[in-house]
């Protein structure tokens, strides 16, 4: 191994991974610019929002077997590839829905590569370096972290303030890219061509998917994470923007920014409150998330800035929550050989919590008496009936608490990158 290699390890693939999470969430603060610019309905903003899940998905359900298989560098060569492409198309589509959700298809690719085999890379390379239990997933869950903050904060900032703002936040993405995509040339490979693979429809089978736990107690939960984070900076900006009309899209990229941080935040202290053996990781997410449509709820009724910042916070909370709670029963759920099987079927089911957006636009357009602060408070009451059925699932459906879980909790981090087996 080159002394190249070894210096553009587990950094080079972080930055990689980074940069296709900025890619991934640029677009969110920009949301309210596309409804300026352009004469396309909510509903149609907001599905734009939710298309990357068309890439995100089939990339996170394929991509960490195949990396088992054919090797990490070959799957995650592609991602920082598909994030340059999807920005290109977006800077270049500003008055296009083909061009705007192809550009979200690319991103939602690069996205779900990273998730599915970056996290895999980083935590065997910083294990073949030799650092603590937990050090490599950690690094890859704050490189994603970091670029969907940073990311949608930067866009928000250029798109309000900078000059084309259409085009500006878009290219500095793909300069982040470019570099990354060409630092990840020279990463040693961590996981070899296997002699005799077998037949690929085995590795895509993933028989911990019908565990009971999984599907009364994590499943209740899941599409929780990112519906309340798509609420947070999707939804309560565009009901803000005629009180922040001076500037409109950096208040979106601040919903972005705090919430993102808030779970990122909770994230640290959330393998504690969540103990092996309880559902009390769950409960407190869902729980969390109650409080944060209340106020959701309560600043859609009042509109007043400081309140909605409050939600977003609070959602994020709940977000980031639901995401370590979730990801730590698929830890104990899965066995060695369906742990990054059946984490990318969590993201999936995850994901789909990008459709609230343009569901909730679609009813406030189809029936017109319907308010955003009545779907807030029936959020409320669908988080409570989750949190009924992930408590009952939790009694019915005890976990198996396997000694090593107890003895190196920090390991659960290598799940929230899609860890392959």
């Amino acid at each position: 191994m080159t002394d190249n290699r070894n210096r553009f390890g587990w950094p080079a693939v972080s930055l990689a991974v980074f940069a296709t999470a900025w890619g991934g969430n640029e677009f969110t603060p920009l949301l309210v610019l596309y409804r300026q610019i352009t004469d396309l309905s909510p509903v149609v903003v907001d599905a734009l929002l939710f298309a990357y899940v068309l890439g995100i998905v089939p990339a996170l359900l394929i991509g960490g077997p195949l990396s088992d298989r054919f090797g990490r560098r070959p799957l995650m060569l592609p991602a920082p590839v598909f994030a340059a492409l999807g920005s290109v198309l977006l800077a270049a589509g500003s008055q296009s829905v083909t061009l705007l959700t192809a550009g979200r298809i690319c991103s939602g690719i690069a996205l779900g590569l990273s998730m599915a085999v970056g996290g895999s890379w980083i935590k065997e390379l910083s294990d073949r370096d030799g650092a603590r239990a937990g050090a490599g997933a950690g690094r890859a869950a704050m490189s994603l972290t970091a670029g969907f903050g940073i990311g949608a904060g930067v866009a928000g900032v250029l798109a309000q303030w900078g000059p084309w703002p259409h085009v500006l936040p878009y290219l500095v993405n793909i300069a982040i890219a470019v570099c990354a995509g060409a630092l990840l040339t020279v990463v040693p490979e961590t996981r070899f061509r296997s002699s005799t693979p077998g037949r690929l429809v085995d590795d895509l089978r993933i028989p911990a998917a019908g565990h009971r736990r999984f599907m009364f107690v994590v499943l209740p939960v899941a599409p929780w994470v990112f519906g309340a984070a798509a609420s947070a900076y999707a939804i309560i900006p565009a009901l803000m923007s005629a009180r922040t009309s001076g500037a409109p899209i950096a208040f979106a990229a601040l919903c972005c920014v705090l919430g993102l941080g808030a779970g990122f935040g909770i994230q640290s202290v959330g393998r504690r409150i969540d103990v092996p053996g309880s559902s009390r990781g769950v409960v407190v997410a869902l729980t969390t998330l109650v409080a944060g449509m209340l106020v959701a709820a309560l600043a859609a009724h009042v509109l007043t800035v400081w309140l909605s910042l409050v939600a977003a916070t609070l959602l994020g909370c709940g977000y980031g929550m639901a995401l370590i709670a979730g990801l730590l029963e698929v830890q104990r759920i899965a066995g060695p050989d369906d742990l990054a099987g059946l984490t990318a079927v969590f993201y999936s089911v995850t994901y789909l919590g990008f459709a609230v957006p343009a569901l909730l636009a679609w009813i406030t357009e189809t029936w017109t008496s319907i308010t955003y602060t009545e779907m807030f408070l029936f959020g409320a009451i669908a988080a409570l009936a989750c949190l009924a059925v992930a408590a009952s699932g939790h009694t019915r459906h005890r976990p198996e608490v396997r000694p090593e879980v107890v003895e190196q909790p920090m390991r659960a981090e290598g799940v929230v990158t899609g860890q392959s087996h």
